[in-house]
């Protein structure tokens, strides 16, 4: 038994708890929990000190320690924690730190305790399959003893949680789920040349971040993304497809670039390729930018200044499409191929937007078009295959019966619905598990994986210092990851919002076992009025509870069956 050191004190904490330096804790403590095999399972354990300590180290004694990783919850700098018009469920506003980032912990520098501040370490467990462990048979209680002691080695205090494992495996993941990724703010970060051996190695070790957190679908820069850029401004140049002028009007197209991206998303895990948008944000009515090798030389032949619906880019549209419809074909993805046409369309876009799907319909008209929108009048035009609504928009789409049904949200959903600002509680991005599952969901879309450049993409930013797009958006929505020496650190938020994912598998699992009207049943006995996107238990202790009885009916099932 490791003794207290006096002024050192500790408190064993839930994932969903958010430790902020300069208030007290009010959570309650939360010492044990329940899993089924191949879940990632998280808690914490936060810590105080009434005099400054330098290099605390940690130690974990269990026997699922092989599975354990320890990370220290950082404090991240935010401006714009929030829009203006808000609700009251928001565990603040005002701009300062909050803890967001989970760097892992340097054996040879440890943990700083600072003076009267409540820190945090984060705890993971990433169980393996049940099939790869003795006794999976059974309900297994694991204690996770974490002790925290000063360099030298002297025991300052430790907390013992128990995580209970019972015998069922969480299925696959069903939901397709997209982040959208910005593979030019990793070249800019780490001051790589795009494309190069260097960022080949980074964009695969985000891609495979990615899909450890439920990605399966990867947005694909056949050209450069027209996602967030000022009109008249451009983004550094990240183009899969490599184009040669060879007369007026004569484009000769190079696959290999598309080819080795495909290939490197299909070893780390990725089952839909998301190409990129052939118009402008907003409408369409511009072509992305487009580079070509002119006379030997590289030169920019399309852009801001390109009217998307004149004969330059329609010419070009149908010497391409064919090519890459061959390509598809040939490397056998027609069942796993998305297309897009512009981000966010809106009533006032509806000639531009139709002028740009009619010349991409010419090539792709057996292959989905997904596209962001929130007006159910446009969609019911018939200009978009596969809306994706904003989670405070889908109510319409839900009730006219629209499938598959997908949903978003970004920096404009911050009143009343899941969203996952540094400034909303946890429980309030986990929640998402449960309305997805409830309302059929098939698809869910963030445009920020990791975007770190200013709103418009005017400049790039430092993440570490910058976290809301030179005040651009509340921090938490432009990214969910920041850049490490070698690859990505996560954030807490990344977490919190993948054991929302596992949410929804273990109730798919309940939900094959029972039928769905028992699950829904067991969801809402606390909670009678029913979940919707507005409305939903605001509360850690609903959501742990209600996972937790959500597994032992899992077992419970399994044991009738």
């Amino acid at each position: 038994m490791t003794n207290k050191a006096a002024g050192f004190e500790t408190r064993c904490l839930s994932s969903l708890s958010k430790v902020f330096a300069d208030v007290e804790l009010h959570d309650l403590e939360v010492n044990s929990g329940t899993a089924l095999w191949g879940e990632v399972y998280s808690f914490q354990v936060a810590y105080r000190s009434t005099e400054l300590r330098r290099g605390l180290q940690v130690t974990i004694e269990s026997t699922l320690t092989p599975y354990i990783t320890v990370r220290s919850v950082g404090l991240s700098p935010s401006n714009l924690p929030t829009f203006k018009q808000i609700d009251d469920d928001y565990l603040r506003t005002t701009p300062g730190l909050y803890p967001d980032v989970l760097y892992p912990i340097e054996q040879e520098h440890g943990l700083l305790a600072q003076l009267d501040q409540w820190r945090s370490v984060w705890v993971t467990i990433k169980l393996p399959e049940k099939n790869v462990v003795n006794g999976s048979e059974k309900i297994t209680n694991y204690p996770i003893k974490v002790l925290l002691h000063d360099h030298a080695g002297n025991g300052l205090d430790e907390v013992t949680f128990t995580l209970q494992v019972l015998p069922a495996e969480l299925p696959a993941q069903t939901l397709q789920h997209t982040e959208w990724f910005h593979g030019d703010c990793i070249a800019t970060q780490y001051d790589v040349a795009i494309l190069s051996e260097e960022h080949w190695a980074l964009i695969e070790a985000y891609v495979k971040n990615a899909v450890q957190h439920g990605v399966n679908m990867l947005l694909t820069p056949l050209f450069t993304l027209p996602l967030d850029t000022a009109v008249g401004g451009e983004r550094p140049t990240m183009q899969l497809i490599e184009v040669e002028l060879l007369g007026e009007h004569q484009y000769q197209f190079n696959f290999d670039l598309l080819e080795r991206w495909i290939a490197m998303s299909e070893r780390v895990g990725v089952t839909y390729i998301e190409f990129s948008h052939l118009f402008t944000q907003w409408g369409g009515a511009h072509a992305p930018k487009i580079v070509a090798k002119v006379n030997g030389k590289q030169e920019k032949i399309f852009g801001w200044e390109t009217d998307a619906s004149g004969e330059d880019y329609r010419t070009f549209l149908d010497q391409f499409l064919p090519e890459l419809v061959s390509f598809i074909k040939q490397k056998q993805l027609e069942q796993r191929v998305y297309f897009h046409v512009s981000d966010e369309p809106g009533m006032q876009h509806l000639d531009s937007y139709k002028q740009a799907k009619d010349i991409l319909k010419r090539h792709l008209a057996k292959y989905p078009f997904i596209d962001a929108l929130s007006n159910y009048e446009f969609y019911q035009l018939g200009l978009v295959d596969l809306p994706v609504p904003a989670n405070d928009h889908v109510e319409a789409f839900i009730e006219n019966k629209v499938e598959p049904l997908w949903t978003y949200y970004c920096c404009s959903q911050n009143n009343l619905v899941s969203n996952r600002f540094f400034s909303m509680p946890s429980y309030r991005n986990r929640i998402i598990g449960f309305q997805l599952y409830k309302f059929d969901v098939q698809g869910f879309l963030h445009w920020g994986f990791n975007f770190w450049n200013s709103q418009y993409s005017t400049r790039p930013i430092n993440p570490f210092q910058v976290t809301d797009a030179d005040s651009g958006f509340p921090s938490g929505d432009p990214f969910v990851v920041y850049p490490g020496a070698d690859g990505p650190i996560d954030s807490l938020r990344w977490e919190v919002f993948f054991e929302g994912l596992q949410d929804m598998r273990a109730l798919q699992l309940l939900d094959q076992l029972v039928g769905k009207e028992q699950v829904m049943a067991l969801i809402e006995q606390q909670f009678p009025e029913g979940i919707t996107f507005n409305n939903y238990p605001k509360s850690i202790e609903w959501l742990l509870d209600t996972r937790k009885r959500i597994n032992e009916a899992i077992v419970a099932a399994m044991e009738v069956n």
